[in-house]
């Protein structure tokens, strides 16, 4: 029960018996422990997911790792000591490369975020991709080195058989002379001589270290500071791009305005994205399908004092790219975090890597929230 005296209403389902997996297909792989939640306060469901429970739509669920065809692992990241790596600085980059000059990368990349992976629950039909073949190796191509074990790999060329070694140590003479000369190095391998040069610089990072927190220099510290998240996000954009991204919450509510009027364009990019990436047939991706999975939440809008000023609940995240909707993050914001339900895009954009960008952008939302509720 809530603070304010609601009431979590749920009918439990067990785990006994085996359901259609959405990932394997498998008819009867997936097992879980499930309930149809009619009504659910954001504390409960909090405490759930806590516990490693998720939910489709109105249906919670805890899979059980041990016996189910496919286990489900809860991602989780600590937005507050989260750094973005150099693969995501240069998917903000291109990003912004795009929205300021209108550069649309031809290569595609394969998304690192929930687009790709359908919420896993005994109702999900969501496409998962085949596991690949083991590696084959072409032995036409392999190249026999045993004849020269000092050679590296890096620079070797196409060996000599047996015979022509021998051809050569017959034909060539020997010319006289006076053997190594004792004043030279000797020789090394390549590899050894990167070994030494990477442990050099390695041992000289150590001794900068060291002499910078003996002898800081107060003047620097401050411009040295690496840059945030968000200075990334908004980093090289124009005050007139050629493209203008608006990111707009929106809470999961037919009686809300704004969700009502973007209903029927969320819904049709929905089917265009699962008919595009997971292979969807029009059925099975149509509004009712899409309306029991990102818009039906068993979650009641709640506001607190020392909550975020959006307050508690299920929302949807759209992104709209010049006046049009071109992906939404499905999100449910809880008193301790956010979770990322799900998220579908325009196949059109794929090269963006929208997917790495999403899961950026709500980081950086889940700490603008921290900056409200200490809680997060």
């Amino acid at each position: 029960m809530a603070a304010g005296g609601s009431y979590s209403i749920v009918e439990y389902f067990g785990g006994d018996d085996g359901y259609r997996c959405g990932y394997c297909k498998h008819e009867n792989g997936n097992f879980s422990h499930g309930m149809w939640s009619h009504t659910m306060t954001v504390q409960d469901y909090q405490d759930l997911i806590d516990r490693g429970w998720r939910r489709s739509g109105k249906y919670v669920y805890k899979p059980i790792m041990n016996k189910t065809c496919c286990p489900q692992y809860t991602i989780r990241c600590h937005a507050l000591n989260f750094h973005p790596s150099k693969t995501h600085k240069k998917t903000l980059k291109k990003v912004n490369r795009f929205l300021s000059k209108g550069e649309m990368p031809v290569e595609k990349h394969d998304e690192g975020h929930h687009e790709g992976e359908p919420m896993d629950s005994v109702h999900e039909e969501g496409v998962q991709p085949p596991p690949q073949d083991p590696l084959k190796i072409d032995h036409s191509e392999v190249q026999d080195i045993s004849t020269s074990p000092d050679t590296d790999t890096t620079n070797s060329t196409a060996p000599t058989t047996p015979r022509d070694d021998a051809e050569k140590t017959t034909n060539v003479t020997p010319k006289p002379g006076k053997g190594v000369d004792p004043n030279r190095p000797l020789c090394r391998k390549a590899k050894d001589l990167r070994k030494e040069r990477r442990l050099q610089k390695e041992q000289q990072k150590q001794q900068e270290a060291v002499s910078s927190t003996v002898n800081p220099a107060p003047s620097k510290s401050s411009s040295n500071q690496p840059k945030s998240l968000e200075e990334f996000i908004t980093e090289s954009l124009p005050s007139d791009p050629l493209h203008r991204l608006e990111v707009r919450l929106v809470p999961v509510s037919f009686e809300d305005p704004d969700f009502l009027a973007s209903y029927e364009q969320s819904a049709a990019l929905y089917a265009r994205y699962q008919m595009s990436v997971h292979g969807d047939a029009a059925y099975e991706c149509g509004e009712s399908e899409f309306k029991r999975f990102l818009c039906d939440s068993p979650l009641e809008a709640e506001t607190a004092p020392d909550g975020p000023d959006v307050g508690y609940g299920s929302f949807h995240q759209q992104y709209w790219l010049d006046g049009r909707i071109v992906a939404v993050g499905v999100l449910d914001i809880l008193p301790s975090c956010v979770s990322s339900v799900y998220l579908y895009y325009h196949p059109e954009f794929s090269s963006l890597s929208l997917g790495t960008y999403s899961a950026l952008r709500e980081i950086a939302f889940t700490r603008q929230l921290q900056q409200q509720s200490a809680k997060y």
